[in-house]
């Protein structure tokens, strides 16, 4: 099968490069000097479990989408709406697309944009670029994926791939987890540039953590929301099982890239406010990523 993923960074490589040794035509979309250095000699995978070159094809161009039976979308959140638009034009009429980005609402806006059926999917990875062409993987790699029309087949592709996935019919709640995770850990690790199972050692932290939590599930609650899971104990075991990831947050600060806080604690901030429900500490994590931004 062919299958693209637009936006190929650390997420969109792992799961490409993993769907492209179980012998799909995988292509890569992503920045100029990655792109080169994937068309010259591949993409390196550094794993927990192997280190392999991957032969496979890339472009800087989303037009590069024509032709992909499964399209996997990994950009940033605040990227979505232009990725839609520089794809629509180019999807096959029986493209799938499938949404793996952090964030709660991005399939939503992908499928209004492309006005076609987009799976939202949870993504559970610890990975980085370690540089142009090469994916470094540190931890874990599952994905809990909405139901939908093309759900046997992504069973089947991942399983092919050893990528364990599961669907879900409580989705939402799984975003929701997923998005308390990052809430939890992304801009502490930002803001300190240390990872998550140093971090976890520092005084005062497991509070920081607990009072996150706390507020996102007032929020969740709030929305209607059934959060997946015993959330407390997904926090902590986050540190356990990705003790060296950076988060993505921290990642982009330090290569002085926007990060995507505004569609983590800045979007429990947003939903606190239009609800009534103060989240005084993931508007502050948002507040100092924000200046730190600015710099």
């Amino acid at each position: 099968m062919k299958i693209a993923v637009m936006g190929a960074g650390a997420v969109g490589c792992y799961y490409g490069g993993m769907l492209a040794r179980a012998g799909h035509a995988v292509l890569l979309i992503g920045r100029a000097p990655h792109v080169a250095a994937v068309s010259r000699d591949g993409l390196f995978m550094d794993t927990q479990s192997f280190q392999a070159q991957v032969p496979m094809q890339a472009s800087t161009d989303a037009s590069a989408v024509r032709g992909a039976r499964l399209v996997l979308c990994c950009v940033k959140s605040p990227d979505t709406a232009s990725a839609a638009a520089e794809m629509a034009p180019h999807l096959d009429a029986d493209a799938f697309v499938l949404s793996l980005q952090n964030g709660v609402d991005n399939a939503e806006r992908l499928q209004a944009a492309l006005r076609r059926e987009v799976a939202p999917a949870v993504v559970y990875v610890a990975t980085e670029m370690a540089g142009p062409g090469c994916v470094k993987h540190h931890g874990r790699g599952e994905l809990v994926i909405g139901p939908s029309s093309f759900s046997k087949n992504l069973l089947k592709l991942f399983a092919d791939a050893a990528v364990p996935v599961t669907i879900s019919d409580n989705v939402a709640g799984a975003l929701w987890a997923k998005l308390i995770l990052n809430c939890a850990y992304n801009a502490l690790s930002a803001i300190t540039q240390i990872p998550y199972g140093r971090l976890v050692q520092g005084d005062g932290v497991e509070g920081v953590l607990r009072d996150v939590l706390s507020e996102c599930l007032a929020v969740a609650q709030a929305e209607g929301i059934s959060v997946a899971g015993d959330t407390w104990h997904a926090v902590q075991q986050i540190a356990r099982t990705m003790p060296g990831q950076l988060s993505s947050t921290a990642q982009d600060l330090a290569r002085k890239k926007p990060s995507e806080i505004d569609h983590l604690n800045g979007y429990v901030l947003r939903k606190g406010e239009a609800l009534g429900i103060a989240t005084p500490v993931n508007r502050a994590l948002y507040a100092i990523v924000k200046l730190l931004e600015a710099r």
